[in-house]
């Protein structure tokens, strides 16, 4: 029977495995027609108000506590100067402060985009204005180069001359066609897109609405949630999950909140010392600096990259005044403002950040690099768990130093004697 039973075992996890591949291969490798991939597109577009409503509702639960504390603070020091106190009424309190919460919120919102989009299109105005010249200004400083340098101008003639043929195919077979085949699109993609706009608006409405019951009753939730694996795993392994659970949370919700508050400062100092170096384009420049400041690592790159190229076409030395100031920035995030927002939040080291980086970019593209890190050390946190919870049942040491030398010294051990010898 025992044997049975294990056999059954075996037989069910193949074919679970089996199944995850499949699953795999439907998602990632197979077109957009995949039935995983079609169902999951599906689920998404029904259930992306109640995500929205999720997300929301985790990144702004710290500032209701908040909130809920300033204004019993605020109430018991009015009690005591007037010499009275009455009772508090809990789901008064809750409404309160998800009302104050959310009109926090939606003001420094309107705020932000009413200071940031009327310079935003006068920047991207003048730099659309500005293409011809800077056009002029690349194709002279070329023509200049190549003038000065026959070397490198036989080189692009011959470049250009074995290559000729190869273009001019290109060009008749793949791109006319193709500019043809969009143009007959564009007004389906027009269309498209103000329906994608329309969608997202109506889904983020929702989405605050069930954020709101969300912070509501989230006490409530997480009391039902953590009945709910008590009465369906063993006590242990209940207390197990509770607890990883609370560790995940702490690394996911530190990590995610502190980097979004840490790449706001970011983008409001280099909105500031933009304006005090008057650079041009600078609240263009500054909104590319603080979105791009959520990717860990490469962030910083992918933001002063662009930007200071953009600089150079118009200030050749503005653009090293702006090189010198993104590196003193960083300077600053990396050594002051990041460990004190964000502090020992995820606890890997940067090669595993790396890795992470690159894992969830290819995944998910710029949300993936972004939550690739906190999902990581999320991850990483819970296998060492897993690991030292074994290994304290087997009564061996937790340090990894211990194991380095283990099979040297477990050879050396001489062997015990014979029985007959203890005898």
């Amino acid at each position: 029977m025992k044997d049975k039973a294990k056999y059954v075992r075996w037989g069910l996890t193949a074919f679970l495995v089996g199944c995850a591949l499949l699953i795999f291969y439907d998602v990632f490798y197979r077109d957009n027609a995949g039935t995983v991939q079609a169902f999951f597109g599906k689920l998404w577009s029904i259930l992306a108000p109640v995500l929205y409503g999720l997300a929301m509702a985790y990144l702004l639960a710290p500032l209701v506590n908040h909130l809920e504390r300033w204004i019993l603070r605020a109430k018991d020091a009015l009690e005591k100067k007037r010499g009275r106190s009455a009772p508090v009424r809990r789901g008064l309190l809750r409404a309160v402060s998800i009302l104050l919460t959310w009109a926090v919120v939606l003001v420094v919102l309107y705020l932000l985009f009413a200071m940031l989009i009327p310079q935003l299109v006068d920047s991207v105005t003048t730099l659309i204005s500005n293409l011809e010249t800077y056009y002029n200004q690349i194709y002279a400083w070329v023509t200049n180069l190549l003038e000065k340098n026959p070397i490198v101008s036989t080189w692009l003639s011959d470049l250009v001359n074995r290559y000729y043929s190869e273009a001019t195919n290109w060009l008749t077979t793949e791109l006319l066609p193709g500019l043809q085949a969009t143009l007959t699109s564009f007004t389906g993609s027009l269309v498209t897109g103000v329906w994608s706009v329309i969608t997202f608006a109506k889904n983020f409405i929702i989405g605050i609405i069930i954020s709101v019951y969300l912070l509501a009753a989230k006490e409530k939730s997480l009391a039902r949630c953590c009945k709910l694996l008590y009465g369906v795993l063993p006590e242990d392994r209940a207390m197990f999950a509770v607890r990883g659970f609370r560790r995940v949370d702490y690394i996911f919700s530190g990590f995610v909140r502190g980097k979004l508050l840490d790449s706001l400062i970011i983008g409001i100092l280099c909105f500031i010392g933009c304006s005090i170096l008057n650079m041009p384009y600078t609240p263009l420049i500054s909104v590319v600096v603080g979105v791009t400041n959520v990717i860990p690592f490469f962030g910083p790159f992918l933001g002063a990259i662009p930007s200071a190229l953009l600089i150079l076409l118009v200030s050749p030395l503005q653009c090293l005044y702006f090189v010198l100031f993104i590196l003193l920035l960083q300077q600053l995030d990396g050594n002051v403002i990041g460990p004190k927002i964000l502090g020992g939040s995820t606890g890997i080291s940067s090669l595993w950040v790396i890795i992470a980086i690159l894992v969830g970019g290819g995944f998910g593209g710029v949300l993936g690099m972004f939550l690739g890190v906190p999902i990581f050390a999320c991850l990483q946190v819970l296998v060492r768990w897993l690991v030292n919870t074994r290994l304290q049942k087997k009564h061996m040491p937790l340090e990894a130093s211990a194991y380095v030398n283990r099979d040297h010294q477990a050879s050396e051990t001489p062997p015990d004697p014979p029985e007959s010898e203890n005898k």
